[in-house]
């Protein structure tokens, strides 16, 4: 099977003003390193293991960031509150601090970036 079979989400996209502030913002707040990728406009992509589900800061004519569209949530296992921490050194606003998610399913934040997006950061641990 596919990672289009076995995934709500297949892709994602965050919009950004500034892209090189945004580059720089989620590199730092995931402690991770972007991956340009080849194409006529700015796109910079997260880290994806095979068979994963990926996705990107874009900068494209069309795409305004907002916090008032749909929710990502990024993968921040096991450095969830570092993240958080790095976040706030960023400037970056905390919208909902980390929040047990009943059931057993971790935890969350979210938080409103560099670009004005309303982003959650998801973990089993913090």
């Amino acid at each position: 099977m596919s990672k289009f079979e076995n995934n709500a989400v297949t892709w994602f996209e965050i919009p950004t003003a500034d892209f090189q502030r945004a580059t720089e913002f989620y590199e730092s707040v995931l402690d991770v390193k972007l991956r340009a990728y080849p194409g006529p406009e700015l796109c910079n992509m997260f880290p994806i293991e095979q068979g994963g589900v990926g996705g990107c800061i874009v900068q494209r004519d069309g795409h305004t960031p907002s916090n008032a569209g749909a929710l990502v949530y990024l993968n921040a296992e096991g450095k969830l509150d570092a993240s958080l921490k790095r976040a706030e050194k960023l400037g970056a606003k905390v919208l909902v601090p980390r929040t047990e998610i009943p059931g057993g399913f971790g935890f969350y934040a979210c938080l409103q970036d560099s670009e004005g997006n309303h982003v959650g950061l998801h973990s089993s641990l913090f």
